[in-house]
């Protein structure tokens, strides 16, 4: 297992100064995404996905994974929005050709919600309808495409995470921080890890997304055993925020990016 960084971590940070941090924190790879000054060119990426592709080799840094919305927010166009898989599937097929072309192993993308006149079975329903359509498309790329199961989605526990992936065999970009938030245990999110295909890294706590090092829940040395028994050899982004999310806004993002980053090395012996 190795580390990456998340773009999105420094919003107020181009591209090219997030590669910089990257490289000066020792990490030498870099998460892309939507957001911020970092953020690629969604309809850029639809477009003309090799020419955007070209963009990122030139970054001349490993870029593990790539964040995609098909909308605004998690809202627009989610997977569980009846009407949506078509249009979905045509932008995914841009999306993977993207990825392909930029070396970049996986592509994660959000669940969806439960949108209004909706119970969380039918927008379940509708997600899985979607998943196996973009799997589908999928098999055809080298890049992985993964789901985030996230606060605010349809899934939001463990066990319904696993239906989902028993339904589609869609694998996860895992983030536990979801899941410790609401209250579910360490041990109760480990199970997941053997469906990882990508991994967030972000201390948490129950109430809280993100919390300082020192005073959230999640065991990281246990996390990374459980990880790499599980099979995981992918990288571990670090994924500390300043955003308004989930009031993700109060910790110093540089100095929690070094402290996972530091327990990581530890944990490894290096």
């Amino acid at each position: 297992m190795k580390l990456s960084l998340t773009a999105w971590s420094f919003p107020a940070c181009n591209l090219n100064e997030c590669v910089s941090i990257s490289k000066a924190l020792g990490i030498n790879a870099l998460d892309v995404g939507l957001h911020y000054r970092s953020g690629l060119n969604r309809a850029e990426i639809l477009s003309d996905p090799l020419a955007v592709a070209e963009k990122i080799r030139a970054l001349n840094i490993t870029v593990p994974n790539y964040y995609h919305q098909f909308g605004e927010g998690i809202t627009g166009q989610n997977l569980s929005l009846p009407g949506t898989i078509t249009q979905n599937a045509q932008d995914i097929e841009a999306v993977l050709t993207f990825a392909d072309a930029a070396n970049i192993a996986s592509v994660f993308i959000l669940p969806g919600i439960i949108n209004p006149g909706q119970s969380r079975d039918q927008a379940a329903e509708i997600s899985a309808q979607s998943i196996k359509a973009l799997l589908e498309v999928a098999s055809h790329h080298k890049a992985k495409l993964c789901i985030e199961p996230h606060v605010q989605s349809w899934a939001e526990s463990p066990a319904i995470v696993q239906r989902l992936i028993d339904q589609t065999g869609i694998g996860l970009a895992l983030d536990y921080s979801h899941f410790a938030c609401l209250g579910y245990r360490q041990d109760e999110i480990d199970p997941l890890a053997k469906h990882a295909v990508h991994v967030h890294l972000r201390q948490a706590k129950m109430g809280h997304l993100q919390a300082k090092f020192a005073q959230g829940t999640l065991n990281f040395p246990a996390m990374f055993a459980t990880l790499r028994d599980a099979g995981y050899h992918g990288h571990l982004a670090l994924e500390a925020v300043h955003q308004d999310y989930m009031n993700t806004l109060t910790e110093d993002v540089l100095t929690e990016t070094i402290l996972m980053r530091d327990c990581f090395q530890n944990w490894k012996g290096n």
